[in-house]
């Protein structure tokens, strides 16, 4: 027996010995992958912020003094770009909490004072429409809202859900502590990338062949446009959508224009249930002050809904990224389901990104068709002057 067979019956012979072990032990090898993934979050979420502030920096470094090439400017051109993708990142992020968290504690506040109220105000209107069911009638003025009531209630009870507020602290902290060990690593791959980019493609030439490499470049182009699209595109669909519900909310003498403009700008980077959940937020808030108002606050947005969804969405973002809506549905699904809000977010480009190259894939296979049915059908006849031709020729004779 050759070398090279024995080699193959070898790797076949290992690999049926993995497969066996892994499906006899398989809910340890899910506790391990598990345990993995665990310990390699702060990478991820630093891979992937660092992907998304390059995108920011890239645009910084092309405008930061692009005809100078000094020394100077050079060492300084990627920490400075850096730090100003941060600057603006985080004052961002900083300007929208300042802008909704007090609203909200307001509107809360209003809505406690105000819950009796408006309690009394539905029981009666419930009362006036429900008069030929009596039983429903009589459960319905059975129930009472009583603040104080509901304050020692909640005072009684917060001894009880100790447990749990000390576990939703060891949550927040574990995923606090995972994004400031992320954002460490994003740094640290800014400012190498470079360096890492070099090296990678180094170990593919030196470990793959010429048709893998080409395989792998295809995909990493492909994704890292699409990648980029969508971002860019999602972030200026979202800007867009806020400012018109800020605008709207203004002319319309809404309460909380600023912060619903907001909410519902944040929200709308999540594809297709961002708007819904920050339309769910804002008639919320909104509904501590009137509930009519919060009503004309709906109407409001399922129109510009109707309007971005059929003129602005698909010239912004559908056209850059090439997904059709039913699978862009289907990533925010399944996306959601898995990984949660991150999952919705990264699941459009992922899936776009699979979707042109198995597009790729199947127009070359159709070429290939194209020739290879081209190819069996020979040579074409020669061309014969058609008879109508000569008698024509021999009339104009």
């Amino acid at each position: 027996m050759k070398r090279t067979e024995m080699r193959k019956y070898l790797y076949i012979a290992g690999l049926a010995v993995a497969v066996c072990l892994i499906v006899q032990n398989f809910w340890i090898v899910i506790a391990l992958l598990g345990l993995t993934f665990k310990a390699l979050t702060p990478m991820l979420i630093g891979c992937i912020i660092a992907y998304i502030f390059n995108i920011i920096m890239n645009f910084f470094e092309k405008h930061y003094f692009p005809k100078k090439n000094t020394k100077f400017i050079s060492a300084s051109r990627r920490p400075v770009c850096l730090v100003l993708s941060f600057t603006i990142v985080f004052a961002t992020i900083a300007l929208i909490l300042k802008v909704v968290i007090p609203e909200i504690i307001t509107a809360g506040k209003l809505f406690y004072d105000e819950l009796p109220e408006l309690y009394d105000k539905t029981k009666d209107y419930a009362n006036r429409k429900l008069k030929q069911y009596p039983a429903i009638r009589r459960e319905i003025n059975n129930i009472d809202i009583d603040k104080d009531a509901i304050t020692k209630r909640l005072t009684s009870s917060a001894f009880g859900i100790f447990g749990s507020v000390i576990s939703f602290i060891s949550s927040v902290t574990s995923t606090v502590t995972n994004i400031i060990i992320g954002i460490i690593f994003a740094i640290y791959l800014l400012l190498r990338k470079d360096k890492l980019a070099a090296d990678i493609q180094r170990l593919k030439l030196a470990y793959l062949s010429e048709k893998a490499n080409r395989r792998i470049d295809r995909f990493l182009t492909t994704a890292h446009e699409t990648f980029t699209n969508f971002f860019i595109g999602q972030f200026i669909e979202a800007l867009l959508i806020g400012s018109l519900t800020f605008i709207g909310s203004s002319l319309l003498r809404l309460p909380y224009p600023a912060m619903t403009g907001t909410i519902i700008g944040v929200t709308a980077l999540i594809p297709i249930v961002g708007a819904l959940i920050g339309a769910v937020l804002s008639a919320f808030v909104i509904c501590t002050v009137s509930m009519t108002k919060a009503l004309i606050f709906i109407v409001f947005l399922i129109i510009l809904q109707q309007i971005d969804n059929n003129i602005f969405y698909p010239k912004v973002v559908g056209t850059s990224v090439g997904l059709p809506g039913i699978w862009v549905l289907a990533a925010v699904t399944v996306g959601g389901s898995l990984f949660g809000i991150m999952g919705m977010v990264l699941g459009v480009p992922l899936v776009a990104t699979f979707y042109k190259l198995g597009f790729y894939k199947l127009e070359k296979k159709e070429r290939e068709l194209a020739l290879a049915a081209e190819a069996a059908a020979g040579p074409p006849d020669e061309e014969k002057i058609p008879e109508n031709s000569t008698s024509e020729e021999n009339s104009h004779k």
